[in-house]
């Protein structure tokens, strides 16, 4: 039973998976700091509030012979669906920046700071941030320095300042580089206006400087700074800040992308749509899953027409930024439990950091998945993108063991217009096809057609 391999850096204690639940063992580097924080009381409204994870003391005996002999052991509830920053929207991270700070706002006041900055602390619950490392709350030392803020700012403030200010999206710079985004990197990039503006001179502009400057003296200078301490009424105001300014921004660009208002202008009648989400939930109380993964979700439609049916927690994929953001908006809006995520399909999250290890690939996360929808998505693939029905067929059966795809035909305008700009080379292309390169790998329990243009759901398992 090893360590999870997210959690072998810290000293002060490490997470264990032991029958799909959650441990966290608090050995002695972090007791002292653990006793305080526990004792302060300061945690359990904020865990009440679904900010901090909750954490429940138990035997040391669940963790067997791995439990070291002078560790603590905590259970934590189990996150229904791992994310990582570099799949959220701007909209997640803005949520996820302003959680971690006004915890440190609240806790402060409490003499109890966060040991670190950095964005992997936080997980989601639908559309909702909770703060998952109870072991970076530690005592506040007089005057100390937000020795974390070079942290904050690249996993956080400059991702967002990146699509805010420039209108691109962090997603694939985080992805590159998951320790975040270097203010010196930011700041090439930056137009003169914003660099020399207040806030992001204080945060990015001068960081950028000094980090950029001869080793010996950006240490020097960063040891002169620390030795003249931080009263903590500056170090709250710090936060208080840089919470007022994420808090306004926004990003640049989302309002036109080709997809963000698909729900509204597509090719097919508000019965055709209908029926489809009658046969989603037609499926949903059929198979009462309690996960459900929509591929190619747009704005979650359909993933709120199976919670409507019964569906526990819905994770939605997409690879267009205003789609996402929009479908972010109305589900925290309306409290719905789904979680949207960015996602190229044709080249989703892969196992990274250290051994490959460290962040789970998207694949490898997907096997809590019940069921999947595919609606309107399997000809982005076979036609935009030139992957085989064999290739789609073996991928979804992957992330699930049943599901509903809709096979959109070549006579169907969506399909005419991808092949508007260039040739048909897609000789095999045809439902028949399809049903029978599904049939090898599932059972094909049932179709039904919902389009004028012969568009198909076809309902398979593989169980």
């Amino acid at each position: 039973m090893p360590v999870d391999p997210a959690s072998y850096r810290d000293p002060a204690g490490h997470v264990y998976q032991v029958d799909n639940k959650i441990y966290r063992t608090i050995l002695p580097p972090g007791l002292a700091d653990y006793e305080y924080v526990r004792d302060s009381g300061a945690l359990a409204p904020l865990v009440e509030s679904g900010m901090v994870v909750a954490s429940t003391p138990v035997d040391s005996k669940v963790l067997g012979v791995q439990a070291p002999n002078d560790a603590l052991v905590v259970e934590h509830p189990r996150i229904d669906f791992v994310s990582y920053p570099y799949e959220w929207t701007f909209s997640a991270l803005k949520a996820a920046a302003l959680l971690h700070l006004e915890l440190q706002i609240e806790l402060l006041e409490h003499d109890i700071v966060l040991s670190d900055a950095t964005a992997y602390n936080i997980q989601f619950q639908g559309t909702k941030p909770v703060f998952i490392d109870t072991l970076s709350f530690r005592r506040y030392r007089q005057d100390e320095h937000w020795l974390a803020h070079r942290q904050f700012c690249e996993q956080f403030l400059n991702p967002l300042l990146l699509y805010a200010r420039l209108g691109i999206p962090f997603n694939s710079w985080l992805r590159g580089s998951m320790e975040g985004i270097p203010a010196g990197q930011l700041s090439q990039a930056l137009s003169l206006r914003d660099k020399l503006s207040l806030r992001t001179l204080s945060h990015v502009t001068m960081p950028a400087k000094l980090q950029s400057a001869d080793s010996s003296k950006a240490t020097e200078a960063a040891v002169s700074a620390r030795s003249r301490g931080l009263p903590k009424s500056r170090y709250n105001a710090l936060l208080q800040q840089l919470r007022t300014w994420i808090a306004s921004l926004a990003p640049q660009g989302i309002d036109n992308t080709v997809w963000r208002n698909y729900a509204r202008q597509n090719t097919y009648e508000e019965t055709e749509t209908a029926a489809k989400h009658a046969f989603i939930a037609r499926f949903v109380e059929k198979y009462k899953p309690r996960q459900t993964l929509d591929l190619g979700c747009n704005t979650g439609a359909f993933s709120k027409t199976a919670l409507e049916a019964g569906v526990d927690y819905a994770i939605g994929i997409d690879a267009d930024h205003g789609a996402l953001e929009a479908g972010f908006a109305e589900h925290a809006s309306a409290g719905n439990n789904i979680l949207m995520l960015y996602q190229d399909a044709t080249n989703p999250s892969p196992g990274m950091g250290w051994h490959s290890q460290e962040r789970t690939s998207f694949t490898d996360r997907c096997k809590s998945i019940d069921a999947l929808f595919a609606l309107a998505f399997e000809h982005h693939l076979a036609i935009a993108r030139n992957i085989p029905f064999d290739k789609i067929i073996d991928w979804m059966v992957e992330l699930a063991p049943r599901g509903i795809i809709e096979f959109v035909p070549k006579e169907d305008p969506t399909v005419q217009q991808l092949l508007a700009l260039r040739d048909d080379i897609f000789a095999d292309y045809t439902a028949a096809n399809f049903t029978a390169a599904l049939r090898k790998r599932a059972r094909v329990v049932t179709t039904e057609k919902v389009s004028n243009s012969n568009r198909v759901l076809i309902e398979f398992t593989t169980v």
